[in-house]
């Protein structure tokens, strides 16, 4: 049935969906270079309307203020001339990445007298919704655009101007690249479309990634009929072993909140060893309050620790505080620390700091996160330095898009059975 038959769609959402469902159609047969060309003209007109986006932005902000919207929402909406850069760099980057639709996959199977693969082809239509950050839905618009996905954004009331200025700005430049204009389509959250409407459109949309704080990500989850990539943000836990290095501890809970505006895996849980010494522990409290963090703990350590610590409330321990916070507990071991994480953390990054290889295998396997890191920072960059990788974010849900949200999450996989004329 042609999408011109489905006639159920709220009228601000139907001419949306249909520009969207269209673009994917033509964009899953676009050559490569074609699409790349695109993304390159999406850089260089972001590029040229620097100063128009800032000013859209400045009017947000200055209505955001005026509406009482949270500081941590007001640091997401800002934008400078370094952070639309640091977008451009990306799409710059997407336009010279080789396409990944012509990737071929081995499969853990062979059938006789046949070659057997699978390769990667677009999903069709993504649908983004998001709190603030103006800027991803550019590089969101990249993302699709190299994997042969349109893309449907949906930003929050906050965000409209820069939201408006950065679509109207892509748009043209696909239209300039000889590019269907829904390649990359917006709802607005004043225009009479609720999320639920955009959600629900399982004909048509294949996937929504829903970004920004978890109470948005629950709601999109507890609203969709469209399979959802569920993100995540902040409640990262680390464990601080009793051979673990101080050093290395404070080093890695700094760095882990450096990455600006979202730290996505920000250390905000730090569960320690009983048997560490109340020295270094003080050392690590002092260093930290140096550097502007607020520290919380449970009963025991802010009895132990007064002055560093203020109560933890109980509710804390499995919520993000998506602020310079670190709470602070003590643990009876590893098994303990484990058993504490896999309750409580967000399930997308933790961390073990130790000098003991069998705790960093047992850590390793038993954890129940998406990704692990043992002795390094998971500090969260979109576009880390060498490779051919750029991320969107983090999913800690189960299944094939765990993990690091790039370029192949945004794919699917066909497989291909070439006989030779025998069988």
């Amino acid at each position: 049935m042609a999408i011109d038959d489905y006639t159920d769609l709220p009228k601000s959402t139907l001419p949306v969906v249909q520009s969207a469902y269209r673009a994917s159609l033509e964009l899953a047969i676009a050559k490569g270079v074609d699409r790349a060309r695109g993304i390159q003209c999406m850089a260089a007109a972001l590029d040229n309307a620097l100063e128009e986006i800032l000013e859209a932005n400045t009017l947000d902000l200055e209505m955001s203020r005026e509406m009482a919207v949270p500081d941590l929402i007001l640091d997401w909406l800002k934008l400078t001339p370094e952070r639309l850069q640091a977008a451009i760099q990306i799409l710059q980057r997407l336009g010279r990445l080789s396409d990944p639709t012509l990737r071929v996959m081995n499969v853990p199977y062979q059938l006789d007298c046949s070659q057997t693969y699978c390769q990667l082809m677009p999903l069709g239509v993504i649908a983004l919704i998001y709190e603030a950050f103006p800027e991803l839905g550019a590089i969101a618009a990249g993302m699709c655009l190299k994997t042969g996905n349109s893309l449907i954004l949906r930003g929050g009331s906050e965000a409209s101007h820069s939201n408006t200025v950065i679509h109207q700005t892509l748009q043209l430049a696909l239209e300039n690249a000889g590019l269907p204009a829904g390649c990359v389509e917006i709802l607005h959250a004043d225009g009479g479309s609720s999320i639920q409407d955009l959600l629900t459109q399982d004909r048509h949309i294949n996937l929504a990634i829903p970004y920004g704080r978890p109470s948005l990500i629950k709601q999109a989850i507890g609203l969709a009929t469209v399979p959802v990539l569920k993100s995540a943000m902040g409640n990262c836990y680390l464990y601080w072993s009793e051979s673990g290095d101080l050093d290395l501890v404070r080093s890695i809970a700094i760095d882990s909140h450096a990455s600006e505006p979202d730290p996505v895996n920000a250390i905000e849980k730090i569960l320690v060893s009983r048997h560490l010494k109340s020295t270094s522990l003080v050392r690590l409290f002092n260093n930290l309050q140096e550097q502007g963090f607020e520290l919380r703990g449970n009963d025991s350590l802010v009895g132990e620790f007064p002055d560093q610590l203020t109560l933890a409330d109980e509710e804390e321990w499995g919520t993000a505080f998506l602020d310079k916070i670190i709470a602070f507990k003590g643990a009876d071991g590893l098994d303990d620390a484990i058993a504490f994480m896999n309750r409580y953390s967000s399930g997308h990054a933790d961390c073990l700091v130790t000098e003991s290889y069998a705790e960093s295998r047992q850590f390793a396997r038993r954890i129940d996160s998406a990704l692990v890191y043992i002795n390094t920072s998971p500090r969260f960059s979109r576009n880390p330095p060498g490779g051919d990788s750029v991320f969107l974010g983090m999913s800690n849900q189960k299944g094939d898009r765990r993990g690091l949200v790039g370029l192949e999450t945004l794919t699917t996989l066909k497989q291909v059975v070439q006989g030779g004329r025998r069988f």
